[in-house]
């Protein structure tokens, strides 16, 4: 398996390139703007883009999906976000965003398959109705659900708070401690480690 890491656009989002080994073929994650330096990197590597995947509908996190001709995977409760920038929040630059790419939705403990590699979806949804993880060996890309020091933000529109407390509950706390967290932003982390600053939190 093979996995880059791209930082882009203003946001300094992550986006990710993940990659099997054998097929030389390639998803990328969440290519939220700088798509010529993303596509530089793939090509580094030898490899075949073959779709892309949205952990959720936000401008900073989808911005690029129209510069690679992919097929987008994104959650079904996250897909009108691709053809609103009201919900994407492009308005809020005055730069409306529509994806124009052709869509596939997803849903919970559905497998994205990519050569040999296969990406469980789970369902994370609080940061955007549509927020994912994606699971793979000890692997957990998390989108905007959570970060190394910290949780995705809820004061957007279709944000809500409990609802992502309970995501992470039930979905992210119950992994084994040794599971790396991929985030949307920021460093890596383990979740033995998210796991000790959230009791902390939750118990202020």
């Amino acid at each position: 398996m093979i996995i880059e890491r791209i930082v882009v656009g203003e946001f300094f989002t992550n986006c990710y390139i993940i990659g099997c080994s054998k097929e030389k073929v390639c998803g990328i994650i969440d290519p939220g703007s700088e798509g010529e330096k993303i596509k530089k990197i793939v090509e580094i590597k030898n490899l075949k883009p073959i779709m892309i995947i949205n952990t959720h509908g936000h401008f900073d996190h989808i911005g690029s999906n129209n510069f690679f001709n992919l097929p987008v995977y994104i959650h079904k409760n996250d897909l009108e976000f691709l053809s609103n920038p009201e919900k994407n929040l492009s308005s809020l630059f005055s730069i409306p965003y529509l994806c124009k790419n052709e869509v596939f939705v997803i849903e919970e403990k559905d497998i994205i398959k990519i050569g040999e590699l296969n990406l469980e979806v789970l369902s994370t949804p609080g940061h955007t109705p549509g927020s994912i993880c994606l699971k793979i060996q000890n692997v957990l890309f998390t989108g905007d659900t959570i970060f190394a020091d910290g949780i995705g933000r809820t004061d957007f529109p279709e944000g809500d708070e409990e609802e992502l407390k309970n995501s992470i509950k039930t979905k992210i706390l119950s992994l084994p401690d040794e599971t790396i967290i991929y985030p949307g932003h920021g460093e890596y982390s383990k979740i033995k480690y998210f796991k000790n600053l959230f009791y902390k939190w939750t118990q202020l």
